[in-house]
Formats: C-alpha cells, sequence, structure tokens
C-alpha cells in the first residue's frame, strides 16, 4: 500500500523539534507550520498556521521537565481537537513523569496514571512512545498505545561490537526482564546487581550477583538520571576484573552531576538514543537516533499495518 502522504501532518514541540525534523525527512514529508506565542509572564499559547481540518495529526513532543513540555503538549492537542483533526497521535518518545507508576508508599502521587488522564481528557487517539519505566503504563490509557523499544537501535549497535568476553548486566532487580531479553538475543551470560537505596537518586549499597572477570560488561538501562547506579555499578565490576565496562540505555535524562560522574566513572562509553536531547557534552556519551524507527511506526499507523513486526526484541 502506498504512503498517504496528503491524510497527515506532522507537527512539533519547541523541545523536541531535533527530532521531529529527521522524523519527516525519513517520512519525505514537511514539518507542520505551528506557531508558540509566550506572554511575558510565562504563560503560551500554540497555534497551527495552516488547515488540518480532516487530517491524520502527529504531534513529536517528549514530556522531560520542566513541566512546560507536558503544557505544550496539551495545548497542541487541544488546538488540534478545535480545528477539526480526524484523528490526534500523540508521539512521545520519552514519556515523563512514569517513575510514578506506582503507590510505594502511604500519601503519594502516581503521576504516570495523571499524566495519562489528562492527555486523554485533551484528546489524543493514540499514543506512540518508546521504552516506558514500567509497561503497566499502557493499561492507564483508554486508547491505543504503540509501545517501541530503544533495543532496535541499541542492538545493532552492540552486534558491531560483538565479542566472544560479553556479558549482560542489570543494574538493578527490577531491570531484569530488560536485561534477559538483551542477553538471549545476544546469546551471552547475563549478570545482577542488587541494590539498595537510603532514598531517590541515593544509593546504600551495591553487590554483583554473577561473574564479570575478564568479560567486556554492557549495563542496560531504560534511563539513566543521575548516573549513580550506572557509574557505581560499573566501578565494582571494574574492581571485580571486568575487562571493560559500558552502558546503553533508551533515555538520556542525565541531570545534575551525571555527566561528570559518567566522565569520571570505569565507564569507557555510554550509548543512548536521541529521544531527549543532551546539551552537557561528556565524551563517553554517544546518541542514537530513533527518528526512523518513529518515522516507519507512523508510515505502518497511517496504512493500518502491523507495528510489532519491526521490534528486534519484545
Amino acid at each position: 500500500m502506498e504512503d498517504k502522504k496528503d491524510s497527515f501532518m506532522v507537527f512539533s514541540g519547541t523541545a523536541t523539534r531535533y527530532l521531529a525534523e529527521k522524523i519527516c525527512a525519513s517520512l519525505g514529508c514537511p514539518l507542520g507550520n505551528l506557531v508558540m506565542t509566550k506572554f511575558s509572564d510565562g504563560e503560551f499559547a500554540v497555534s497551527f498556521e495552516e488547515s488540518i481540518r480532516g487530517r491524520d495529526i502527529f504531534l513529536v513532543q517528549s514530556t522531560f521537565p520542566n513541566s512546560d513540555n507536558l503544557m505544550e503538549l496539551l495545548l497542541m492537542i487541544d488546538a488540534a481537537k478545535r480545528a477539526s483533526a480526524k484523528t490526534i497521535n500523540a508521539v512521545i518518545p520519552y514519556f515523563g513523569w512514569a517513575r510514578q507508576d506506582r503507590k510505594d508508599k502511604p500519601r503519594v502521587s502516581i503521576g504516570a496514571k495523571l499524566v495519562a488522564d489528562m492527555l486523554s481528557v485533551a484528546g489524543i487517539d493514540r499514543l506512540i512512545t518508546m521504552d516506558l519505566h514500567a509497561d503497566q503504563i499502557q493499561g492507564f490509557f483508554n486508547v491505543p498505545v504503540d509501545h517501541l523499544y530503544g533495543s532496535g537501535v541499541i542492538l545493532p549497535y552492540l552486534e558491531q561490537l560483538r565479542t566472544e568476553n560479553m556479558v549482560i548486566a542489570s543494574p538493578d532487580v527490577g531491570g531484569a526482564k530488560r536485561a534477559k531479553s538483551y542477553a538471549k538475543y545476544l546469546d551471552c551470560p547475563l549478570v545482577m546487581c542488587n541494590k539498595t537505596r537510603a532514598r531517590a537518586n541515593v544509593i546504600a549499597e551495591m553487590q554483583i550477583i554473577g561473574d564479570v572477570k575478564g568479560k567486556d560488561v554492557v549495563i542496560v538501562d531504560d534511563m539513566v538520571d543521575t548516573a549513580g547506579t550506572i557509574t557505581q555499578a560499573a566501578n565494582i565490576m571494574k574492581e571485580a576484573g571486568a575487562k571493560s565496562v559500558r552502558a546503553v540505555a533508551s533515555h538520556c535524562v542525565m541531570s545534575g552531576p551525571a555527566s561528570e560522574r559518567v566522565q569520571n566513572s570505569a565507564l569507557e562509553e555510554i550509548v543512548f538514543t536521541d529521544s531527549i536531547p543532551y546539551s552537557n557534552r561528556c565524551a563517553k556519551v554517544k546518541q542514537l537516533s530513533v527518528a526512523d524507527m518513529f518515522a516507519e511506526t507512523i508510515r505502518r499507523a497511517i496504512n493500518n499495518e502491523s507495528i510489532s513486526d519491526q521490534y528486534i526484541i519484545r
């Protein structure tokens, strides 16, 4: 089936324009004209500067902090609904607030559910996202969710580096399923790190479960925030005799002291996708683009084709 180029349009919020431009280049379509008007008090408004009536609209915006990015997306959705778009598809490469996916202690918010509710009320018909912090977040939505995996670009990169001594590692028990999928695909051993936290972003202690001596270790995670876990794991593995240690993760949050920690750690490199822009340059950070993967997903959604066929691992 031929692409229906006249039936859809792609627009971008401010923070993710760099990725939307790559997606449009892959799709062979122009990026839609959307204007953001800012007021002196920090309030802003969005407007589509071309007709979108009866079109399938794809709005590209990651919702990483600050909250202006999420608010931008909500206003884009509302404007598209009021402009009589046929369908409104939120393309959120990085779904922010996803770490608040359950009530893990009394009297706390469940931010991921709140964001899902806001997007639904605003009027989305579909969500396209990648590597949610927890798979169950898909169940917070009553619209179709296309959940992509950064492994689609990360695994081919690892295959180029493949050595006989490669070992896949999970930095914590929560990431075991993800790391196991990588280890199974690459047909190599799996090791684990067992950590306990003193509080959010602060690790009390960490131990390695498995043998890393003389191995080329690849630590797999979904995101790296302050880089405390990933760098401590790398340092411990190097002390345990690992030949080399590198890390891969889908989302380059890299806040606060993260860049300095990575630079001063035992990590040889850390590889991310470009779901989040990274401005604090660190020589050890490398980003792989997911633009083609999202473009192909949009193309398949338009043509009513299977999306799961493009996954390397599930």
